[in-house]
């Protein structure tokens, strides 16, 4: 009630929250009182924050332990940090949204974590060993076989998301071939010559005759 009221008692039920409904001459049962709605009382000259209600909102900080894993638009489950219930009832829980922010080096596949890999085209064609960042930190060390096409996947088992049941999703580390922009003479010479020695059949089957 309004600071300086008092609520005034049902005179539906006449401040038991309840009431009787009998149903021919067996059975009779109760419930709540349809005009104070199980209170007892009657708020005439009600609360402006709250409306009668006897509840208001409000904000307050809290720590929550995210567990490792998460996926973004997960939600988290706190028991009893919700709104007090009502007529001293149990509170109710806390569902917090999680957001997972975009990294600028790794992506997400379920419990894998992709990666792009950078490599130049002498290291795809002729093999090379690079290394590939951990998600946790630190590298691992991956092994590019000669001949890698552009946009081939490797997996790396274990490096990814921990996972509910104590193990860890992959590591996908895609190849990206990076094709120099600016060639010196004596470069431009040498890819000339590597077309020419190389006599690679025509990758576009349309302009084959």
């Amino acid at each position: 009630a309004r600071a300086g009221s008092l609520p005034t008692t049902c005179p539906s039920c006449q401040g038991s929250g309840i009431r009787a409904n009998t149903t021919g001459d067996v059975f009779a049962s109760t419930e709540p009182c349809p005009q104070c709605n199980g209170r007892g009382l009657i708020v005439e000259d009600p609360c402006p924050i709250c409306h009668g209600s006897g509840r208001a909102r409000s904000t307050r900080t809290m720590q929550v332990r995210i567990p490792a894993g998460v996926e973004d638009g997960k939600k988290i489950r706190i028991r009893g940090k919700g709104s007090p219930g009502e007529n001293g009832g149990p509170a109710g829980d806390l569902y917090v949204l999680v957001h997972v922010r975009a990294h600028p080096i790794f992506g997400r596949d379920g419990s894998s974590v992709t990666v792009n890999v950078p490599v130049t085209f002498p290291e795809a064609a002729l093999g090379a060993e690079v290394s590939v960042p951990r998600v946790d930190g630190g590298t691992v060390r991956l092994k590019i076989p000669a001949g890698t096409p552009d946009g081939r996947t490797f997996r790396i088992r274990g490096c990814g998301v921990p996972r509910s049941n104590g193990t860890r999703g992959d590591l996908l580390a895609t190849v990206q071939v990076v094709v120099p922009e600016n060639l010196n003479d004596s470069a431009r010479d040498l890819l000339t010559r590597f077309r020419d020695e190389a006599r690679q059949p025509n990758p576009r089957s349309w302009e084959v005759n």
